[in-house]
């Protein structure tokens, strides 16, 4: 298959080039790329900034994000068919979205929202979990309850906003004047300018 790998750390070119396909194995689907999404932790990954934590060796793929269709399935997975369209984080050890195909732990996998396209789909998994784990799992945010979310208009701030809202909290948002309009759209309820506003004075802006 051909795939975009990375050689050596700190090395800013990846090299198109071909791999064998992923072998699988009995709980994992067999995923054929149609979208990826490009993240920060791509590159710092690449960078070697993780190696402490994520010790990769490579020649390696990198890639968070995905969504494509299911082209095979395990013996032992049970949910998901071949042809299903579905999009991906896969977990830590097992990334290489960046490539025609993926093999991933089915328990990873989710089917696609026929609402969205392959590209927009594959733009959700890394971010949208990471606002799930900090307000869900983590914060524990119920109703009624102040949040501050810094970087509103980036991509975990989008899907943060959302979520604290649908979960019935008061939204507080850093974002520049530019992107006021797009973090109200979202839910906000409080326009931090941290530009022109002292967050840490008034953290909530109240």
């Amino acid at each position: 298959m051909k795939a975009f790998i990375l050689d050596r750390y700190k090395n800013k070119s990846l090299r198109f080039g071909d791999l064998p396909e992923p072998v699988l194995g009995s709980g994992d689907v067999l995923v054929e790329v149609h979208a990826a999404g490009l993240n920060p932790l791509d590159v710092k990954i690449r960078d070697g900034e993780f190696k402490p934590i994520l010790p990769y060796r490579p020649p390696l793929v990198l890639g968070h994000d995905v969504a494509g269709t299911v082209v095979q399935v395990g013996t032992g997975v049970r949910r998901l068919k071949l042809g299903d369209e579905v999009y991906a984080r896969p977990r830590d050890g097992r990334i290489g979205t960046f490539a025609q195909f993926i093999a991933i732990d089915e328990a990873d996998v989710a089917l696609k929202p026929r609402s969205l396209s392959m590209k927009e789909a594959a733009s959700v998994p890394l971010a949208g979990l990471t606002a799930w784990q900090v307000l869900v799992e983590r914060a524990n945010l119920k109703r009624g309850q102040k949040v501050l979310i810094h970087a509103g208009s980036g991509g975990v701030g989008i899907f943060a906003i959302q979520l604290a809202k649908h979960l019935g909290a008061t939204v507080a948002t850093t974002a520049s004047t530019t992107n006021a309009a797009l973090v109200k759209s979202l839910g906000a309820d409080i326009l931090i300018d941290y530009k022109k506003q002292d967050f840490e004075k008034n953290p909530l802006g109240l």
